[in-house]
């Protein structure tokens, strides 16, 4: 508002508080008398006029305090420009001195830069002058060197030649000759170091492993017998084969039908021979016919009754087996039906050799080797008793006795480590864990120690020839014997041909032949002997 307005506003109150007053004492004037209404006009004049007054006065001082203020707002606005104008330029100022600076430290920098490029070029001259001089001398050097190897090429050419006149071989026969001599001599000094290499490497491994693979079958030896596929019946009387056989034969019939085997009656005085590649069904034909032939009754209805109250009696027996297998090897907590399945195995051989007892042989094998090299005992003993279980139904059920086996355990709770465990001891698939690998080789030496297997007879007579063979085929060999049933070759060289070293390396040479072309159970050793015998006759 400008002082107009001011002045104006309070005229306008003036006037009103004025109009206010004049009314009031209107109305007193109404009841007053007449005759004070000249006085109160007189009052309200001097009223006015003295309002009038203070009205100006109170304009005048707001318009002296408006321009009083007008000033200050005006100074302190020129003031605050000034104060940023002055900030400005000084920070405008430290920006330039700020650049000023990097300016001048890049220039020094740059300066520096150019100082070092010019060292560098001129070292970089020096050096190509130094290389230039270089070249030169190694030029003249290699000229001189071409000079000398093409004197020398014509010195070794004649001495050659002069060498050739005087030994009376050519170039390529001496060349042979003494490829020959240092073959010869690398070949040597090869067996020398080798030979030292694994003596003083297998020296204590063979020494622990002959002791706890000894220790381990001395402790579970066991005989072993050999089984035929035929059984034999004693008769207290040659009468009884009559009674055997029947009225036209009716009894034996009913016995070879009820038993699934082959009862051969001939002139062999007081026995009958039963033939079945079952045993168990073998044994059950033979319990039959005792039976029989201690009751006195036999007739086809007798022979079936009797027949089939053995084989109650021989599952219960094999059951008893089983059960006391289990429990001499420590696990009394083997499923029920597994118990049948290891009494089967008694009546099982495998190359001649009871199962059940080659079972409980590799359980303790097992089991000693795996305390030896602290791996679980217990984990390889029950291995080792399950891993032929598949052998007890494997001609009943299509499949090899591993899958067999495996498909038997899992159906009856065994753990995955005893399975994996019994399932790689025929290298159907690869071991995981050390009684894995246990089972494998404690079941090779169950089956490879002498008399534990049988052969044919013409297959061991020809290994024994086949092993003598591969040792007479040698130059410096006088003799070899086959020996241990198979399982060592003993080789006599001549002394004055084979040194010490060579035979070393033909003991090498042998056993590597009989790794790629023989095939037999367990190892052969290999043994070459080499004797000087001087002989003198005093006369």
């Amino acid at each position: 508002m400008n002082l107009i307005s001011w002045i104006f506003l309070i005229l306008f109150f003036a006037a009103a508080g004025v109009g206010l007053l004049m009314a009031l004492r209107a109305q007193k004037a109404t009841v007053e008398a007449s005759q004070a209404q000249a006085k109160a006009e007189a009052d309200i004049k001097a009223e006015r006029e003295r309002l009038l007054e203070e009205a100006k006065r109170e304009a005048q001082r707001v318009v002296e305090r408006s321009a009083h203020d007008a000033e200050s707002v005006r100074k302190e606005s020129e003031l605050k420009a000034k104060e940023q104008a002055l900030q400005a330029r000084q920070e405008a100022e430290k920006l330039l001195t700020e650049r000023q600076k990097n300016l001048e430290k890049q220039e020094q920098r740059l300066q520096t830069k150019e100082e070092g490029l010019d060292k560098k070029t001129q070292q970089v001259d020096q050096k190509a002058k130094d290389l230039e001089t270089l070249s030169e001398k190694r030029k003249a050097e290699l000229e001189r060197l071409e000079a000398q190897q093409a004197e020398a090429k014509q010195l070794v050419e004649a001495q050659a030649k002069r060498l050739e006149e005087i030994a009376g071989l050519t170039r390529d026969d001496a060349k042979k000759e003494l490829i020959s001599q240092l073959e010869y001599s690398a070949k040597m000094e090869a067996a020398k170091t080798v030979r030292r290499i694994e003596d003083e490497a297998l020296e204590e491994a063979n020494k622990k492993a002959r002791w706890t693979i000894g220790a381990a079958i001395q402790r579970v030896a066991s005989d072993v017998v050999a089984e035929q596929a035929v059984s034999s019946v004693q008769l207290p009387s040659d009468d009884l084969k009559g009674r055997i056989i029947g009225r036209e034969g009716r009894n034996i019939r009913a016995l070879e039908k009820a038993t699934g085997c082959d009862l051969i009656v001939d002139d062999t005085p007081e026995s009958i021979v039963v033939s079945s590649f079952d045993p168990i069904r073998r044994e059950v034909a033979r319990q039959a016919i005792l039976k029989l032939l201690a009751d006195g009754r036999i007739h086809p209805a007798r022979i079936e009754e009797v027949v089939e109250k053995v084989k109650v009696d021989m599952d219960q027996h094999l059951k008893e087996i089983g059960e006391a297998a289990c429990i001499e090897l420590g696990f009394p907590d083997v499923h029920p039906k597994l118990h049948k399945l290891v009494g089967r195995l008694n009546y099982r051989t495998s190359y001649g050799q009871n199962v059940l007892e080659h079972t409980k042989e590799v359980a303790r094998i097992a089991e000693y080797m795996a305390g030896e090299m602290g791996a679980d005992a217990r984990l390889a003993r029950r291995a080792g008793l399950f891993h032929d279980i598949g052998k007890a139904i494997d001609r009943e059920v299509e499949g090899t006795h591993i899958e067999i086996g495996m498909q038997l355990m899992q159906r009856y709770g065994e753990k995955e480590e005893v399975i994996h465990a019994m399932s790689c001891h025929h290298g159907d698939f690869e071991p995981r864990t050390v009684e894995a690998m246990l089972i494998t080789a404690a079941d090779a030496l169950s089956a490879a120690r002498p008399g534990a297997r049988r052969e044919m007879l013409e297959t061991y007579v020809k290994r024994l020839e086949q092993l003598e063979g591969i040792a007479n085929s040698y130059k410096g060999v006088q003799k070899s014997f086959a020996m241990q049933a198979g399982r060592e070759i003993r080789i006599l060289v001549d002394a004055g041909s084979v040194n010490d070293d060579q035979a070393y390396w033909l003991a090498k040479d042998v056993s590597r032949r009989i790794e790629s072309e023989m095939q037999y159970p367990g190892q052969i050793k290999v043994t070459v002997m080499r004797e000087l015998r001087a002989v003198e006759i005093a006369r």
